[in-house]
């Protein structure tokens, strides 16, 4: 691993797995600065906004759906942990922020704040040279208070992958599938990372 890798959770979870990802992913989830911009697809079922409205009030998702959203994407890594700031546009000119923070935790474990006490846990995994991740459970609390609930039963089960389209692209795709509604919310789109902006330190 560079400088910038050792600074990125999902290096340091993935281990040697880390050189077979392709490298456009590799540059969406080093370490350092990236800016990324793309569009993305929100969707979910319209019995499902009053819920996301309440998760939206945590800091967790958005909660309006549309078509090709323009997205940005500022990530910035500090003392081991990765910040990511979404920025999504839509066509009315409103504007939603999805803000969180990955940790590589100990035992080898991605974990993804959205409040301090609370957070996914993720199982990343390479598969060819495409990243595909899991939900594990989500964590309420902090420290020696903190509670493991089962994500499969009170949302849906996380599953992200990610797959390069070129040297510059890569297409992501986030859903949360319930085993009794079906699939009850996904995002998904096309970004670019900023190679300038990666290399900055």
């Amino acid at each position: 691993m560079n400088a910038h890798d050792t600074h990125s959770p999902m290096a340091r979870v993935l281990g040697t797995q880390w050189e077979r990802l392709h490298p456009t992913l590799r540059v969406h989830h080093r370490g350092g600065s990236v800016r990324e911009v793309g569009t993305m697809d929100v969707e979910f079922p319209r019995w499902m906004a009053p819920l996301l409205w309440m998760l939206r009030w945590l800091g967790a998702l958005v909660h309006r759906a549309q078509a090709q959203v323009h997205t940005v994407v500022d990530k910035r890594s500090c003392d081991g942990r990765q910040s990511f700031d979404r920025t999504l546009t839509y066509a009315d000119g409103q504007v939603l922020r999805f803000n969180s923070t990955w940790v590589a935790e100990p035992g080898g474990r991605l974990v993804e704040y959205v409040k301090p006490w609370l957070a996914l846990e993720l199982s990343p995994v390479v598969q060819g040279d495409a990243l595909h991740c899991e939900g594990v459970c989500f964590l309420l609390g902090t420290g020696r208070w903190c509670v493991r609930l089962s994500e499969r039963w009170l949302l849906g089960h996380t599953i992200i992958h990610e797959q390069a389209l070129d040297a510059q692209r890569y297409a992501m795709d986030f859903r949360m599938v319930h085993p009794w509604f079906g699939q009850v919310f996904r995002y998904a789109g096309t970004f670019a990372t900023d190679a300038t902006v990666a290399e900055r330190p």
